[in-house]
């Protein structure tokens, strides 16, 4: 009865996302006969301070936050809340950084992907085909995951099989992605990213009251910690650093990774040239400082206050929050709890499938047929839209019902294979004259590759994530390429840097 209770809000907001994904499709049919492409990749532009701010923040989530992430906060106290604050800057960056830049550049030519602003700078199909095939490999490996994270968390919430919630998880997920585009995950981005606030906060409540306040939690886990301090057994979760567990390197790290990289990040980078106006973006930037700053704090806080009611857990840390779900909470009010981790799995997968979409559709195959001048029709491009997004989608959920360890281990570098191609790339595109294709193609070759062999072959430098040595291969091959290639033409300054031409 309790798991059927859990159920119930889960299926209402579910049926909901599935209506506002059909409801978009019928609202934007007639922008979308003119323009399908810029309907259904960018929404038309039309995004607004909040949407925008909720879209960023939905996309930037993910279910590793909710499950992961706490469990890592249980297993080692404060310093992985420190840990996590790294990702509050995450949306004031893309926003602050690119967001004026990259809107000027799409609408002066009517860029609808990231990749279309890279090949109108680079004037090069090579470059876009490999930052295609990028986008597809990498975002097919990121909502496998998700997909396999979202499922474990709605089976083990409700009491269903592992194949039962996976099918009706990703049957809502695609359906509605499918059939609204861009505008659909905009709206259902806002509405994840208000739930998965509000599931935080129920979280953060629920632990406090059954750990009878937040003194004695807190008592628990000061004991907890002097303990560990005496045997040498454990960690100390007051100590910042967890006892070592935490190095320094490890927090400069996360704060490229999860912080300043995030530019890098193309999923993130496409929101910049879906708002309609300034003023737009400049709240965007508040709202989302403040939403992420709650929820990343916010969980991660759960999961070490959690250590002060739990001071055990049987297998894995990544179920410590369906297990304080399930043993803490009342069922209705836990159901409510369950959609923020699953919203946020969900928001990550929309905005995945819409842009590797993209990439195949817009980066692809327009760019041939309107490089051989052939007539473009609106419908079949919808039609074979939709195919590709479900399809993306379905070919996830195949691979997640029994995923080899191969794509396990692809997963812990796509995050940072994704920065290293974007990073420079798009950065240096926009901002440094110099920058020309050569450098460019050097940086996303040579830089991608090196982040992936050491990764796979496990060479790393102290305790530093890899990602230090793709971001910095990337950088000194940029430099590099620099040399040998030609310069940037007047035509592309001009549009570029019209203040020095």
């Amino acid at each position: 009865m309790d798991a059927v209770m859990r159920m119930a809000p889960v299926a209402v907001f579910f049926v909901a996302l599935m209506a506002m994904g059909f409801y978009i499709q019928r609202k934007s049919a007639d922008a979308a006969a003119k323009d399908f492409s810029n309907e259904y990749f960018i929404g038309g532009r039309s995004l607004g301070g909040f949407v925008l701010a909720m879209t960023l923040v939905a996309t930037y989530s993910s279910v590793s936050s909710f499950l992961s992430g706490a469990g890592k906060a249980w297993e080692t106290g404060f310093g992985w809340v420190y840990y996590a604050t790294s990702q509050i800057v995450a949306a004031f960056l893309v926003l602050g950084v690119l967001g004026k830049k990259m809107a000027i550049i799409g609408r002066k030519t009517n860029a609808v992907t990231v990749i279309d602003v890279l090949r109108a700078r680079y004037k090069s199909n090579l470059l876009a085909n490999v930052c295609a095939i990028v986008i597809v490999v990498f975002f097919t490996t990121s909502m496998l995951s998700q997909f396999i994270g979202g499922a474990q968390l709605f089976a083990q919430c409700t009491g269903v099989s592992y194949v039962t919630g996976l099918v009706i998880f990703s049957v809502v997920v695609i359906l509605y992605t499918t059939v609204g585009g861009f505008n659909a995950v905009a709206l259902t981005d806002t509405a994840c990213a208000i739930v998965m606030v509000v599931g935080t906060i129920l979280l953060t409540i629920s632990v406090i009251t059954k750990g009878g306040g937040l003194e004695n939690i807190m008592a628990n886990i000061t004991a907890a910690s002097a303990q560990a301090a005496a045997t040498g057994e454990g960690m100390d979760l007051l100590d910042p650093r967890a006892s070592g567990n935490i190095p320094f390197q490890l927090y400069l790290t996360q704060w490229m990774l999860c912080g300043i990289t995030t530019i890098g990040l193309p999923q993130s980078q496409v929101r910049c040239l879906g708002y309609k106006d300034t003023k737009s973006v400049h709240r965007a930037m508040i709202y989302g400082t403040i939403v992420v700053g709650i929820m990343m704090i916010g969980i991660h806080l759960v999961g070490t206050l959690s250590r002060g009611i739990l001071p055990t857990i049987e297998g894995s840390t990544d179920t410590l929050i369906p297990v304080v779900i399930v043993k803490y909470m009342m069922p209705v009010l836990g159901g409510v709890t369950i959609i923020g981790p699953l919203a946020a799995t969900m928001s990550t997968i929309s905005s995945l499938l819409i842009a590797g979409s993209s990439a195949i559709i817009k980066d692809m195959y327009l760019h041939y047929k309107e490089e051989k001048k052939e007539e473009i029709n609106q419908k079949t491009v919808a039609n074979i839209s939709f195919a590709v997004t479900a399809v993306m989608g379905v070919a996830a959920v195949v691979m997640a019902i029994n995923p080899p360890d191969l794509i396990v281990w692809i997963n812990m570098f796509a995050f940072g294979g994704l920065q290293t191609t974007f990073f420079w790339s798009m950065l240096f595109g926009l901002f440094w004259k110099k920058a020309n294709t050569a450098g460019a193609l050097f940086s996303i070759i040579g830089g991608l590759g090196a982040y992936c062999v050491t990764m796979a072959l496990g060479i790393k430098i102290g305790s530093f994530h890899n990602i230090i040595i793709g971001m910095g291969v990337g950088l000194i091959l940029f430099v590099i390429g620099n040399y040998f290639g030609k310069p940037m033409d007047d035509k592309t300054g001009r549009l570029f840097f019209p203040e020095k031409y």
